[in-house]
């Protein structure tokens, strides 16, 4: 082979590699966008998921209301009982007289 052949391997080897190259450029270029999006996308997700911990934490105030309006009509059971008992405690003094 003489030096042309050798140049135009030479030439046809570099213009591969660059293709390749550029190629690979192109495709980092693309992850770069690909994850920056991610991040647009989850920053904006990470300030709707803060939206939504405000509005759920009147749901755990409820349920904290609930039992405390268990514990109320329970008490208020108790009582309503021993109102019956001296009620009729107060009946059973008043045929006796």
């Amino acid at each position: 082979m003489n030096d042309d052949a050798y140049y135009n391997q030479f030439y046809i080897g570099l213009a591969i590699a660059g293709a390749i190259v550029v190629v690979a450029a192109i495709l980092l270029i693309m992850i770069w966008m690909a994850a920056r999006r991610i991040l647009k996308l989850a920053t904006a997700a990470l300030s709707l998921v803060i939206k939504i911990k405000e509005n759920t934490m009147s749901i755990w105030g409820l349920q904290e209301t609930n039992h405390k309006a268990v514990k109320i009509l329970t008490e208020a059971e108790t009582i309503e009982n021993s109102a019956g008992l001296v009620a009729e405690a107060f009946h059973e003094t008043e045929q006796t007289k």
